[in-house]
């Protein structure tokens, strides 16, 4: 499973940082940050979720009023 995070998009509501260790704040940019994402294009970043962090991930997802944050399954489909 992993987690795609589109940081143009995002308006630093900070509601996955509530959700999940996988998101830090950057409070000089007002935005989120996906810890240990790779960038895969321009504000792009990819990262696979550990089993534990599962659910976390997914909430943090949901909880996304901008819907900057995706998660996918091992085959590829998007499942938030």
């Amino acid at each position: 499973m992993h987690i795609e995070y589109e940081r143009d998009t995002c308006i630093g509501m900070f509601q996955c940082v509530a959700e999940w260790d996988g998101f830090e704040k950057d409070l000089d940019a007002g935005k989120a940050v996906l810890v240990d994402g790779e960038e895969e294009s321009e504000d792009l970043f990819v990262r696979e979720i550990p089993e534990a962090a599962e659910l976390d991930a997914k909430f943090a997802a949901r909880a996304c009023p901008v819907d900057a944050i995706r998660v996918y399954d091992d085959d590829g489909e998007q499942i938030v």
